[in-house]
Formats: structure tokens, sequence, C-alpha cells
């Protein structure tokens, strides 16, 4: 969320920036600009108002000493008159209030100075690629083939137990996607990333104070006995832990790691480019999160960045890293950089991961500050999180580029995690 106090100052910039996300603001900042005057003023008067009866009502006492009790009673008259207007301009505070901040939400991040504008995923830009593409066999097959074929993931009976996008994993299936579970916690940990197990359900502040509300609640499920929340991602309840804590300026970065089952309704997706494990409800993901210094927040991105590319190059992926332009970026971000890699069957790209960079946008829906040793005023902080990594198609991915006559060969690195070579 941006402060009102930026959009005071510099509106025709966040007009101007906004339009790199292709998002139309002039009519929302002029409405804010409008009901932030009304609310200053309301907010003066109601100071002056209170100041004026604070004199008089220290008058009264003085009064009463030198015995002028009519002029001391006209005097409390006046302080009540006072107290009801002050509390007719409180209550028309309240719903200008609560309008401000309802039409504050409705803007999204400033994009960084560096994200070049665009409509989509055409216009992204590569960073850079990794990993050698693998040659197949004409006879090569896709991975929700290879999974019916060695028995290790089973749609059919996710659909009986729950239904579409909710696979059940089975025998080696499933140890490789424990495996690959504790593979990036432990890589997580010796990058200096304490582990954490939050919940899988939030309730409203948390999905506001990361943005997901009120911007993606037709993604989520909501359980509406209770009102909480699946969380779509582990970066909601993991960043959250911070919601309203003062830091000192020492204590950060912060960082943490953690794995979480993640639930998205994905509604309104279909077609080929969602088969198998390339768009599902439910699937498993690491996240890694930092609470950052606003003067060092970009190292931080830089270092998460490199973090996950050592993942996936640790894995044996051919991979490429994407700057997205404007109109690819999600709502919240200033910055973010894509990882996919090279699906061998299908002969496309997946995205894995999104590593981000939220600078203040969060933190102030989260009230998460800072100080700075020796100072009494506090600043808002930095939040960064990325996919380290998201398993499914990460999965689909090893399935198919290592495909061979003797099975699945396993990438080196998880055989002390699977207890196997060889899926088969």
């Amino acid at each position: 969320m941006l402060t009102i106090s930026l959009i005071r100052e510099k509106k025709d910039f966040i007009s101007e920036r906004l339009k790199v996300k292709n998002f139309d603001a002039k009519e929302i900042l002029d409405k804010i600009i409008s009901l932030d005057t009304e609310r200053r003023d309301i907010q003066t008067r109601a100071d002056q108002m209170q100041g004026e009866m604070n004199r008089i009502s220290k008058e009264i006492g003085s009064l009463m000493k030198e015995g002028k009790k009519n002029e001391a009673e006209a005097a409390k008259e006046k302080t009540y008159k006072l107290k009801e207007e002050i509390k007719a301009l409180s209550d028309k505070l309240i719903p200008l209030d609560n309008e401000l901040k309802n039409e504050i939400v409705k803007l999204p991040n400033l994009p960084n100075e560096s994200v070049a504008p665009g409509h989509g995923a055409d216009d992204n830009v590569k960073v850079r690629e990794g990993g050698k593409i693998p040659v197949l066999p004409e006879t090569a097959l896709p991975h929700w083939d290879l999974i019916k074929k060695y028995d290790i993931i089973d749609f059919d009976l996710g659909i009986k137990l729950t239904g579409a996008g909710f696979p059940v994993y089975k025998g080696k299936g499933a140890k490789l996607e424990r495996a690959l579970i504790n593979f990036f916690l432990d890589e997580g940990g010796k990058a200096g990333y304490r582990e954490v197990m939050p919940p899988i359900m939030v309730n409203e502040d948390s999905g506001f104070g990361t943005g997901q509300l009120p911007d993606k609640e037709g993604q989520m499920y909501h359980v509406g006995i209770d009102n909480f929340y699946l969380i779509p991602t582990a970066e909601v309840p993991i960043t959250n832990i911070y919601r309203d804590v003062i830091l000192s300026a020492d204590e950060l970065p912060i960082k943490n790691v953690g794995y979480t089952p993640c639930f998205r309704r994905e509604a309104g997706s279909w077609g080929a480019h969602v088969r198998g494990l390339n768009r599902l409800h439910q699937f498993d993901k690491v996240e890694i999160v930092q609470i950052a210094h606003p003067d060092h927040s970009y190292e931080s991105l830089g270092e998460m960045v490199s973090h996950v590319e050592g993942l996936i190059a640790k894995l044996g992926l051919p991979y490429r890293i994407m700057r997205l332009c404007g109109g690819d970026m999600s709502f919240t971000s200033a910055l973010t950089y894509d990882f996919e890699v090279w699906s061998g069957a299908q002969k496309r790209w997946l995205e894995v991961s999104s590593t981000s960079n939220f600078e203040s946008f969060q933190s102030n829906r989260l009230k998460c500050r800072y100080k700075e040793k020796g100072d009494k005023q506090t600043r808002l902080v930095h939040t960064l999180n990325g996919s380290a990594l998201a398993l499914p198609r990460i999965v689909a991915a090893i399935l198919e580029n290592n495909q061979t006559e003797n099975g699945i060969k396993v990438p080196e690195v998880l055989v002390p995690y699977t207890g196997f070579e060889f899926i088969d």
C-alpha cells in the first residue's frame, strides 16, 4: 500500500510510474487527494476545538477560585458545546478514513525504474540462461504419460478423493517430492535462512498485510465459518510474522525459509498448458522471505536470485531468468525476476519461481518498521520473497528431461535424499 504522504507529495509521479503497469491511476489519485484534503481539514478543526476546550477547562478552575461562579458555569457550557462539536467532527472522520483507505488499496505498487513497459510475457526481458537443453528422442514422453508408466502420481485418485488439480503422490513419486522439499530446505539453511513451519490457514489481517486481500480473494480458498483463507503461498504467513513489529536496524536482514502446501483456485485456467503438473490447485513449495533495510533491499534481491539460480543449476535443469515487464508484474511487486526451466518433452519453458522486492508496499500494510540505533523515528522496512522452489513444474522437468531406456535418472544431488538413482 502506498503511503498517503507519498501520494500527496508525488501524485503526478505515481500516475506516470503506474502507466508502466498499464494502470490508469488518475481518477483514484484525484479522489484520494480530495478525501485527504477533506479529512485533514476536519482534523484541523477538531484539533483547534480540542485546544480551545483544554484552554477553557483550565480557566474554569481559576474562575471558581476567584468566586466567579456564573462565569465558570458559562465556561462549562462552552466546553459541553465544544465537546459535542468535536464528537460530530470525529464521527465524520471515521467513514472518511475508511473511504480513503479503500481507495488507497486500489493502487498497485510502483514499479522499479528498471522495469520495462509491456503487456505480458512476450515483453519480459531475458537476463541470462544456463544449463544445457537435452536432446530427447522423438519417442520421449511428456510427464503426464511418464507418471502413469511408472505409477508415481495418480490424478484420477486425486479426483476421487477431492477433485481435479489435487494429485496423489505414490511410491517413488512421493519420495521424490519429499526429497526435493528437504533439499530446498537444507540449501536454504546453508544460505543463512532460518527454517519456520507456519500455519497453512490465515486470517483476513494476514491476507491484507501481504496484498492478497482485497486483490486476490477470488483465487483463494475461503473457510467461511471461521473466515480463514488457505494460503496461496508461504509468503503470506511468514511475512506476517512481522506484522505490527518494530525491529532494530541491526537485526536486518531477517531471513526465513519455510515449506508449505499451497492452495490456489486458479479460476479460469484451462487448455493444454495446464495439463498434468503444469497447473494444480494444491502443490508443494519452499519459500524464502527477507525483511530488509531499505538501503540494501536490492542487494538482498540479488542474493535471492543467485540462491534460486543455484538450486536449479544443482538439479541440472536448463533455465532462464526473466525480468518481468510492467504488464506481467503482480499488484504488489516493485521488481520481479521469474525463473523458467525447459521441459524437454513439452518443448516449452515452465515458470518455477518468482523472486520479488516489494519495497515498502507490504510493510506499510503490515505496519512493520525499524529503528536506527539512537534514533526514535521509525521507518518502513522492505520485504522480499521468492519460490525456492515450487515443486510441480520442477518435477515435470526432472521427469521429462531425465527419461532414459532404463527409467528416469534422479539428479545426483537428490540421491542421498531419495535413496535411489532411478525411477523404474
